[in-house]
């Protein structure tokens, strides 16, 4: 590294020895030695008219440094002393000019009072002042050629291509039974009533030990819903009774720790899955059941609808932020304007001696029951820190993350129909 990159030219007489012998104050040249103990160096003096270092003089050094301690790190640490460089030298190497201890060993070696000559101490060595700020780079401004990344738009969260083309199978399937052969319909029903109540009983088992008895528990579920074909509410809360006996009596073949639970969890699972699917079932045993079902059915589904494209759209204001963060008031407007509004036209096209008026308020009574089936499953799910029940529907999690709108729902709906046009 040559001079002139550290901004001034070295002084004349700035290095040790020539012809005339040592400088003033100088000690006997020797060895390299190692004073941790020094704390000052005391700089040479400037002799007048003594020729600048360099040329053929670099062999001549000879004399001694002042006192103070020499370097001890740093690339010239296995040089001879007369090799090394004072510490007000002007350093040529290009090596030590990235040196870790470029500024420390440079930096309050003596008192910011003391100067050289004319010019303060510190100012004779270019490394030893602070460290220049490093400019900032500047943010390129927008430009037409390079036009700003496009804001990234709300995502649902799900594969939505899954979850369009499995509701429009399941939907194919359950049309296709419910207008072909209503005893088929009662079948796909209780095959959802099992694999809801399988889901279940092993969430619970994997996150919170409980074990709730599955074989009593899916027998009766089916026997249930056949019951409530075939015998109506009668039918349905003697099998409710006959399946929580069973769930009691199932529990007593294993060790006793953890009854209590066990059973209650059965008890709950039994009334939560099938005993509100036999509403289902016994909407279907009307003359025209196969229309109560598709009307329950359509308002449900425009209601989760509606609340999720008004809810994804405009949805600000949480309306439970502690069990669905992702439910907005916003959203339960849309869903109760959705259902309303459906519920009017099916009421007024679809059921028998239905009005329009009837519709509106079964859309209301649907948005209401179908949104506290959703909160409650997700609270249900929260505590079980859960996100799906299950994985067998791709894009809509479980069978039991499908049914938990249209199961609290089932009951409101057969109810208001038998009050609008009768049970028959």
């Amino acid at each position: 590294m040559n001079d002139s990159s550290w901004g001034a030219p070295p002084r004349a007489g700035y290095w040790g020895p020539s012809d005339q012998g040592p400088a003033q104050g100088a000690v006997p040249a020797g060895p390299a030695y190692d004073a941790p103990e020094a704390q000052h160096t005391r700089p040479m003096p400037i002799v007048p008219g003594l020729p600048a270092y360099g040329g053929d003089q670099d062999d001549d050094r000879g004399a001694a440094p002042s006192s103070g301690p020499p370097f001890r790190d740093g690339p010239f640490h296995d040089r001879p002393f007369h090799d090394q460089p004072f510490r007000d030298e002007p350093l040529r190497d290009q090596s030590f000019q990235d040196h870790p201890f470029q500024d420390q060993s440079f930096r309050d070696q003596s008192s910011p009072d003391q100067t050289y000559g004319h010019q303060p101490y510190r100012d004779e060595i270019p490394s030893a002042q602070p460290p220049a700020a490093v400019p900032q780079k500047p943010e390129p401004m927008p430009d037409a050629s390079h036009p700003a990344p496009a804001p990234q738009k709300k995502s649902a969260g799900r594969d939505l291509g899954a979850a369009i083309g499995v509701g429009v199978g399941l939907g194919a399937v359950i049309i296709a039974s419910l207008f072909v052969v209503k005893a088929v319909f009662v079948g796909v029903v209780a095959v959802a009533v099992v694999v809801g109540l399988w889901e279940l009983t092993s969430r619970l088992q994997e996150r919170k030990e409980i074990k709730a008895p599955l074989v009593p528990l899916a027998v009766g579920g089916a026997a249930m819903v056949v019951a409530g074909y075939v015998s109506g509410a009668e039918g349905a809360w003697v099998a409710m009774a006959l399946t929580s006996l069973a769930v009691l009596v199932w529990r007593m073949t294993e060790p006793p720790e953890g009854y209590l639970k066990d059973v209650t969890a059965g008890v709950f699972a039994a009334f939560y899955v099938p005993f509100l699917a036999t509403f289902v079932a016994m909407m279907l045993t009307a003359d025209d059941g196969p229309w109560r079902v598709l009307t329950f059915l359509l308002l449900t589904v425009v209601s989760d609808t509606g609340a999720y494209a008004v809810g994804w759209r405009f949805g600000k204001n949480k309306l439970a932020p502690r069990i669905s963060p992702g439910k907005t008031r916003e959203g339960l407007l849309g869903a109760v304007s959705f259902a309303m509004v459906a519920g009017a036209l099916c009421m007024q096209f679809l059921i028998d001696d239905g009005a329009w008026w009837q519709g509106l308020l079964l859309g209301l009574a649907v948005a209401a029951s179908a949104t506290l089936g959703d909160l409650g499953e997700s609270m249900i799910k929260r505590d079980l820190g859960i996100k799906d029940m299950g994985t067998l529907l791709p894009g809509h999690g479980g069978i039991m993350d499908r049914l938990d709108s249209l199961l609290p729902t089932a009951p409101v709906v057969w109810l208001l129909l038998v009050i609008f046009v009768g049970s028959g």
